[in-house]
């Protein structure tokens, strides 16, 4: 069993930019950011993008402002607008939430990823940078939570390498739904092996000439574990 005599509180993450090699995550600036998440949340299937998310999408640019004032001033959930390398664009956001440095646990959440990223390389670095910055500042959990519902959540979540610990039943009433939660973690320990496995399956060399990749990610998981 781990000693946590010495254990002391982790640092609360800091609202800076993290850099990757397909995208940039940067603290969500509503005069930065506004106009281009705003069209990447207004496509045309927007409907299911939202779906299981709390929030619908905005109606007009009023709405989403209003609603940009309030995320871009929240502490927890700590909002990052998501921008694609490629274009220059902003492709969707994703937040750090239910920080709990006493104990060293966090959760990535609010995740939108528009069509410019989404399964794609640039998608899976993104979580990928929130979740190499948890564990450098020394946090124990991470977690990824998502409406049981929701399929696609979940294979990402077994995917991008959580482990599933359970349903919470009755858990969240969500747009006038009940909400089944599914629960899934990375804990410090299984960081190290899943960090070689995610570098590896972004590097460019895993990548054909038409950007699909070699190996799955899973592959990677196997050889590293």
């Amino acid at each position: 069993m781990t000693d946590l005599k010495d254990w002391t509180p982790r640092p609360l993450p800091a609202h800076e930019p993290l850099e990757g090699r397909y995208v940039r995550l940067e603290p969500l600036d509503a005069a930065k950011h506004g106009e281009g998440l705003y069209e990447a949340s207004s496509v045309a299937d927007a409907g299911d993008r939202f779906r299981f998310l709390f929030e619908n999408p905005a109606e007009d640019r009023e709405a989403f402002a209003a609603w940009l004032e309030k995320v871009e001033a929240s502490k927890d959930p700590l909002f990052f607008a998501v921008i694609d390398k490629a274009s220059g664009k902003v492709a969707g956001r994703q937040t750090l939430m239910r920080i709990d440095p006493a104990f060293g646990v966090i959760e990535i959440g609010n995740i939108y990823w528009g069509p410019l990223i989404s399964r794609k390389p640039a998608a899976t670095e993104a979580q990928y940078l929130f979740m190499e910055y948890v564990f450098e500042l020394g946090y124990r959990r991470y977690e990824w939570k998502c409406n049981n519902a929701n399929e696609p959540s979940k294979r990402a979540a077994e995917r991008f390498g959580f482990k599933f610990e359970g349903i919470f039943r009755q858990h969240m009433v969500q747009k006038g739904k009940n909400r089944d939660t599914a629960w899934y973690s990375v804990i410090d320990g299984e960081w190290p092996a899943l960090k070689t496995a995610y570098e590896a399956w972004l590097s460019p060399d895993n990548f054909d000439a038409d950007g699909k990749q070699i190996k799955r990610l899973e592959e990677f998981r196997v050889v590293s574990a």
